[in-house]
């Protein structure tokens, strides 16, 4: 694409006036900068593109973007803002993606990553090609690729939405973060559909309140317009018992749908009944009742359901495919994964990293738990210290025996998060404090007996540990297993 054409989408107030070069990619990482690209300058949090630029120019970088004047012998264009900038370019040099799309978004606090995965599972079920991106992964079809963040920054997120396109991807359904959000990463995606989970304690190192955190998260159903599509209409789908959903219900101009278990909703869950292997329960819509069994355990998971549903429902798929798909799911990597090493014991990892669904696995565990319950958790370093003590005290409340560990302490000494932990169960003697993780999973393994539940929560899927400025190899499922068989 030629300059002055991709430039031309910034509208800029003065007019770009040099050479009209050929771009042959667009990049904000100097060190993938090719001959013809544009170089994007963007101020991050430990590091400044600015600073990048001469190099991006002597690796072929035909132009600049910047935010201030640059010394540079390439044509240097200034805008306000690089990042909202980077959004409107990437959407223009890869040919508006999304628009060829159906894309679907999900956010909230607990959920994403379950939720997304059983509405891509509905849509390949039903023989559509699917693109998936979050926590765990990036899909491309039947191609995965590693996620560094939940949500990528904009310039990634066209080209992997272009890539989509490329291999035939008919739905693409994504988490949606809040930091991704407020950041305006998703800005240029066309959402047809946007789901909320739920909203509970979390990221407040960032956005300081609740209040802001809800904020950051009505974004996305602001963002699905305002106006109305008749032949291709877009939907919120809100979690009816959760109290945010009235604001984003007043953020939004699309077709609101609500689900829920305690409110009253347009899509309900009732007569939910749970064993140790899976759950069974009405699908509610009016007069109409629609029985499911999934192989999946608590009133969390009946939630992620219900939205899945909901999404799927709202995007024309028959409500008997949709039930089918989902009674097939056995769960996602790291959510509520069982151990199996041959113990008489079980042995679970859960990603549950905050107050709220830490509460919601104990909880569920202690429905079926006939014996003892132990919990292995930790708190990530440099993240919101005032949720350390509420998931100690959790831990406490809900378990037999709670092992404090560590969970990617990064910069942070390990034992001053463990201490900041320690403050919400002062007094209480069922806990213990075992700073190296493996042999925190190693103590609950040996001390474990037949029927007991051991739940291992924080990282789930995650296959490393942070400590310092280094990345080791860690997976609770291997360690666990190892541990099982070695006792």
């Amino acid at each position: 694409m030629r300059l002055k054409e991709l430039l031309e989408n910034l509208h800029l107030l003065t007019p770009y006036q040099g050479e009209d070069l050929e771009i042959t990619s667009i990049e904000n990482d100097n060190r993938k900068v090719q001959k013809g690209s544009l170089f994007i300058c963007i101020k991050g949090y430990t590091v400044d593109g600015h600073d990048f630029a001469a190099s991006a120019v002597r690796n072929g970088a035909a132009a600049v973007l910047a935010e201030r004047p640059l010394p540079l012998e390439v044509p240097v264009i200034i805008v306000k803002d690089t990042k909202r900038a980077m959004a409107v370019l990437a959407d223009a040099f890869y040919g508006q993606p999304t628009k060829k799309l159906k894309l679907i978004g999900i956010t909230g606090t607990n959920g994403k990553t379950t939720t997304s995965h059983m509405i891509e599972k509905i849509f390949a079920d039903r023989g559509c090609k699917t693109g998936l991106i979050g926590t765990m992964y990036t899909k491309i079809a039947d191609k995965t690729f590693e996620s560094k963040n939940t949500t990528p920054e904009s310039l990634t997120l066209q080209k992997t939405f272009h890539q989509m396109v490329g291999e035939g991807v008919e739905t693409a359904v994504m988490e949606v973060s809040s930091h991704a959000l407020d950041l305006g990463r998703v800005h240029g995606c066309d959402f047809d559909v946007a789901v909320f989970t739920n909203l509970t304690q979390d990221h407040l190192d960032y956005h300081k309140t609740m209040e802001e955190y809800k904020r950051a998260k009505s974004l996305l159903f602001a963002q699905l317009g305002n106006t109305f599509h008749h032949q291709n209409p877009k939907f919120a789908v809100l979690n009816a018992d959760d109290p945010a959903s009235e604001m984003f219900r007043s953020a939004t101009a699309a077709h609101v749908v609500t689900y829920g278990i305690d409110t009253e909703a347009d899509i309900q869950a009732q007569n939910i009944q749970m064993t140790s292997t899976g759950t069974k329960f009405e699908i509610v819509i009016g007069e109409n009742r629609y029985p499911i069994h999934i192989q999946l355990i608590g009133k969390f998971s009946v939630y992620n359901v219900l939205a899945s549903f909901t999404a799927a429902l709202v995007s024309g798929i028959p409500i008997r495919q949709i039930i089918h798909s989902l009674e097939s799911l056995k769960g996602v990597a790291g959510r509520f994964e069982l151990v199996q090493a041959g113990q008489d014991f079980t042995v679970i990892v859960d990603y549950a990293h905050t107050p709220d669904s830490l509460e919601n696995v104990l909880k569920t565990i202690r429905h079926f738990a006939k014996r003892k319950i132990f919990v292995v958790v930790g708190c990530g370093g440099d993240r919101d210290r005032t949720k350390r003590p509420l998931m100690a005290e959790i831990a406490c409340r809900y378990a037999t025996h709670s092992i404090f560990t560590s969970d990617n302490p990064r910069s942070e000494d390990p034992i001053a998060i463990l201490k900041d932990m320690e403050a919400g169960v002062a007094g209480n003697s069922s806990y213990k404090i075992i700073p190296d993780r493996k042999e925190a999973i190693v103590y609950a393994v040996n001390q474990a007996s037949s029927g007991d539940v051991i739940l291992i929560a924080g990282k789930g899927h995650e296959t490393y540990q942070q400590i310092g400025n280094e990345v080791y190899e860690f997976d609770d499922r291997i360690v666990a297993r190892e541990a099982i068989k070695e006792r």
